[in-house]
């Protein structure tokens, strides 16, 4: 509703992962590196962990544009499967027509596919998005596909991805083989205050703003201390912010737009939590007060 005021051309914070406004921080930038260079130089396991709302999955997406287009990559955001479940999924990612009854079927199917594979130097990736909420025994499972290898090569890259619980569980006495074989890491952390406001600015400009700064520098202070450089929370609070500018006829969004828009969204920076990220989720959802009615 509010681009034609703001002379936008699409909506610029919404919540997909959109290549389009790719916007990387540096510990993104760094995270971003990691994961590339995990995937081409064949390193097996690699750890991506990151508290809700900071980026993962748009970084996961970025990979993937940055990976050749031989890459054959599995991508599984549902990782609470049973065992024959997770497998079906996996072929039917990757392409896998060859029916199969038992997991040792499952196995061995995977096992001839990724050998046709690599001897045509064919790389192939699995990724488990919010792997937290993996079971500790699918995360055996998942160990296991690791010994799928030849003396020189690793048959498939393993790439976990998941919230700060993740290292919780892998911590585990139990799990300390699926640990140890994690050969890169990467915390993904949230934006400071410079990229905070270089991150409003850039997905205004890609929008098609052509202004001297919908957001005024107190609004951009003011979006960092809500938010506290978390990518999700920026979107939700920025999306309410320009609906409140447009309802009013403002020009420029400032402090008080930005800290109404919050307010009315119930983030936890007003009713006294510590971390905005607990209550992201619901917070797009649930747009109350006045604010609803333009949604």
């Amino acid at each position: 509703m509010y681009r034609q005021h703001f002379g936008l051309l699409r909506s610029p914070f919404e919540m997909t992962p959109d290549p389009a406004f790719l916007y990387l921080g540096e510990a993104h930038r760094e995270g971003l590196a990691t994961l590339v260079y995990g995937v081409r130089a064949r390193k097996g396991f690699v750890l991506l962990t990151g508290e809700v709302g900071t980026g993962k999955t748009t970084l996961l997406h970025a990979l993937l544009s940055k990976l050749d287009s031989n890459t054959a990559a599995a991508f599984l955001f549902n990782p609470k499967l049973e065992p024959l479940d997770f497998f079906h999924v996996l072929f039917d990612e990757l392409g896998i027509e060859e029916r199969c009854a038992t997991k040792a079927e499952y196995l061995l199917a995977l096992n001839r596919f990724l050998i046709a594979r690599l001897g045509k130097g064919l790389p192939t990736l699995l990724i488990v998005d919010e792997a937290q909420n993996l079971s500790p025994e699918m995360l055996e499972e998942i160990r296991l596909l690791s010994n799928l290898e030849t003396p020189t090569s690793k048959l498939l890259q393993i790439m976990l991805v998941g919230q700060p619980e993740l290292n919780q569980m892998l911590s585990r006495p139990d799990l300390r083989q699926l640990r140890q074989r994690i050969v890169l890491r990467h915390h993904l952390r949230p934006f400071d205050e410079k990229e905070t406001a270089d991150y409003v600015e850039e997905r205004m400009r890609l929008a098609g703003y052509t202004g001297p700064g919908a957001f005024d520098r107190g609004a951009l202070r003011e979006v960092y201390e809500v938010s506290r450089g978390i990518p999700r929370v920026l979107n939700i609070v920025c999306d309410g912010a320009l609906l409140l500018g447009f309802s009013r006829g403002l020009p420029v969004i400032g402090r008080a737009q930005i800290r109404e828009a919050a307010k009315d969204l119930e983030l936890p920076a007003w009713t006294g939590a510590d971390e905005p990220a607990e209550a992201v989720a619901g917070a797009g959802r649930r747009r109350r007060g006045w604010l609803g009615l333009f949604r």
